[in-house]
């Protein structure tokens, strides 16, 4: 599918994975306008329309998301933790409401919104958080694509690449098979790739990627 007439409205755009989105949407001819603060206009990509405004109030940025068709929400806590429990309600399920909201009154055909792997037995309160912001998706009527990455491997985060053995030795026990799977690593080139693709090839009606459908995208394919 051709990006050329489409248009994408990003929130999150100055963060690890908008940061890397944007430059693969624009050069596949797509318009993007990413929300963004005042003093970060000039973090974003080279080419990107910044939109100045506040994630957390729909108020400041909703008149400017016409005529996107698309909406990609990266918005979340930097760096989660169990210590920040207080910090998801009020910027990770804070701003999916806003969004999903503005989305709405936008009239977007497809929102994307990037979650995480559930279940899983460690971080709950960040899980329960964003279980609850796919409830606020779905609830909303939208076509969205919902993706459940666990941890995403890239600049800054290369720690987890000693446990890759591990993983694949925990794969391939029936009794841990599901849970590795599920809560496996994921390289930021997959999960770019996997962006990208749901923007270029929206669905209808809910759909959910999780690791394993993330790590068969590939950038050279998209």
């Amino acid at each position: 599918m051709s990006g050329a007439s489409h248009e994408v409205f990003i929130t999150g755009g100055t963060g690890y994975l908008g940061r890397h989105l944007i430059p693969r949407l624009l050069e596949r001819g797509y318009r993007v306008r990413a929300l963004v603060r005042d003093e970060s206009r000039s973090n974003l990509p080279a080419g990107c329309e910044p939109i100045v405004g506040n994630a957390l109030n729909s108020q400041t940025y909703r008149e400017k998301i016409f005529p996107a068709d698309t909406f990609v929400h990266l918005v979340g806590t930097s760096d989660p933790n169990p210590l920040k429990a207080e910090q998801f309600r009020k910027v990770d399920l804070a701003s999916v409401e806003m969004a999903v909201a503005a989305a709405v009154a936008a009239d977007v055909r497809h929102f994307v919104y990037v979650s995480v792997a559930q279940p899983a037995p460690v971080m709950k309160a960040y899980v329960q958080v964003r279980a609850e912001c796919e409830q606020v998706v779905r609830d909303s009527g939208l076509n969205a694509t919902i993706l459940r990455p666990w941890y995403i491997l890239g600049p800054g985060h290369w720690w987890p690449y000693v446990l890759i053995p591990f993983y694949k030795i925990l794969e391939r026990l029936p009794l841990t098979a599901d849970n590795a799977r599920r809560l496996g690593l994921v390289r930021l080139p997959q999960m770019i790739s996997a962006l990208v693709a749901a923007v270029m090839e929206p669905g209808s009606g809910v759909r959910i990627w999780d690791v394993t459908r993330i790590r068969e995208f590939n950038l050279a394919k998209v």
